[in-house]
C-alpha cells in the first residue's frame, strides 16, 4: 500500500488559490483568458532567470539566429505557456472544426481510426509543443484514450485538481503514472492490458541513451522505442499547433513502426534518434512553440557564450 500523502495548512492555501484562478479563467470565456495568459507571460516571462538558459539553448541549437531573433523566440515561448496554462480549464468544452474562434481540428485523422480499428495497443509520441495538454483530448475523441507519465505536483491537493481537469478534457478516465521506474512498470502493465500510452519526450533524461538533438549529444528518454520494439508497438506522432487564441489543431504525423533487422539495443536507439528528428523538425518550423526553458544538453556545452 502506498502512503497517503500529508496535506499542510499550506497546501490547502494553495489548493483554495489554485481554484480561485482557474474559476477566475473559465469564468472568462476560452480566447479572453488564452489571450490575458499570453500577454501576462509576456510581460513578465523574458525577464526571469530561466530566459537566460532559453536564450543558451537557443544559441547551442540554432547558431544563425541573431541575439534579436533569439529574443523574440523567447517571447514567443512564453506567450504560448502563458496561453496554454490560462486555456487548461477551457479544454473539455472546445468544439471540433470551428469556422472561427477557439475550437479545435486534426489532419490525418484516418491514422487515428485506422489504430482504434486494430484495437491493439498503441504509443503517442510528442513533446512540450503547442499546446500539448489538447492533444489527449483530441487523440480520446478519435477512439484512443491514453495514459500518460506526469511530474506529479509537489502539493498533492493540486496535483490531484491537475489530473481531474485532463480526466475531464479527456472525457475517460484513464491512468496518470508518476516518472520513474515504478511508473515505467505500470505503465508497461497498461499496455500489456490492451490500453493506449502517450509519452512526451522532449526533455533530458540522465538514464535515457545519448542521441543527436540539433546535432548535439542529448540524453533521452528511450521508454517509447523500448516498449515499441519489445513488443512490437506502433509509435503514432503528433504535435499541437496553435492556429489562434484557444484555437489549436493536431497534426498527426508518421507511424513509425520497430524493425527486425537490427539488434534490440541498436534498434531501440535508432528508434529513438528518429524520434528526435522528428521532433526537431517541428522545432526547427515554429521555434516559440517549444518549451525551451529547460536545460537540454550536457552542462559543459553551456560553457559556449551566446553572441
Amino acid at each position: 500500500m502506498s502512503e497517503k500523502p500529508v496535506v499542510t495548512l499550506l497546501h490547502r492555501a494553495e489548493y483554495v488559490v489554485a481554484r480561485l484562478f482557474l474559476a477566475g479563467l473559465s469564468c472568462l470565456g476560452p480566447a479572453t483568458a488564452s489571450n490575458l495568459g499570453g500577454w501576462v507571460a509576456r510581460k513578465i516571462g523574458p525577464r526571469l532567470p530561466v530566459s537566460r538558459l532559453a536564450n543558451a539553448n537557443l544559441a547551442l541549437a540554432l547558431p544563425k539566429k541573431t541575439q534579436a531573433e533569439r529574443a523574440q523566440i523567447i517571447v514567443d515561448v512564453w506567450d504560448n505557456l502563458g496561453r496554454t496554462v490560462a486555456e487548461f480549464p477551457h479544454l473539455a468544452r472546445l468544439k471540433q472544426d470551428t469556422t472561427t474562434g477557439p475550437g479545435w481540428s486534426v489532419s490525418n485523422a484516418h491514422i487515428l481510426e485506422e489504430m482504434a480499428q486494430a484495437e491493439r495497443p498503441v504509443i503517442f509520441f510528442s513533446g512540450h509543443i503547442g499546446n500539448w495538454e489538447m492533444l489527449p483530448p483530441v487523440v480520446a475523441r478519435h477512439g484512443l484514450p491514453f495514459a500518460s507519465f506526469y511530474r506529479a505536483a509537489g502539493n498533492p491537493l493540486i496535483d490531484k485538481l491537475i489530473i481531474g481537469l485532463r480526466s475531464r478534457a479527456m472525457g475517460a478516465d484513464v491512468p496518470m503514472f508518476a516518472k520513474g521506474a515504478k511508473g515505467a512498470r505500470l505503465a508497461l502493465r497498461h499496455l500489456a492490458q490492451g490500453g493506449h500510452l502517450g509519452i512526451l519526450g522532449d526533455q533530458k533524461m540522465n538514464d535515457g541513451i545519448e542521441c543527436r538533438f540539433f546535432n548535439l549529444p542529448a540524453m533521452t528518454a528511450s521508454a517509447a522505442a523500448t516498449f515499441a520494439v519489445k513488443y512490437d508497438y506502433p509509435i503514432v506522432t503528433g504535435r499541437i499547433i496553435r492556429l489562434g487564441p484557444a484555437r489549436l489543431h493536431l497534426e498527426v504525423g508518421p507511424v513509425l513502426l520497430p524493425g527486425r533487422s537490427m539488434p534490440r539495443q541498436d534498434e531501440i536507439g535508432s528508434l529513438t534518434q528518429r524520434l528526435n528528428d522528428c521532433l526537431e523538425n517541428w522545432i526547427r518550423e515554429i521555434p516559440g512553440c517549444w518549451l525551451w526553458l529547460h536545460r537540454r544538453w550536457p552542462k559543459e556545452l553551456y560553457a559556449r557564450k551566446p553572441r
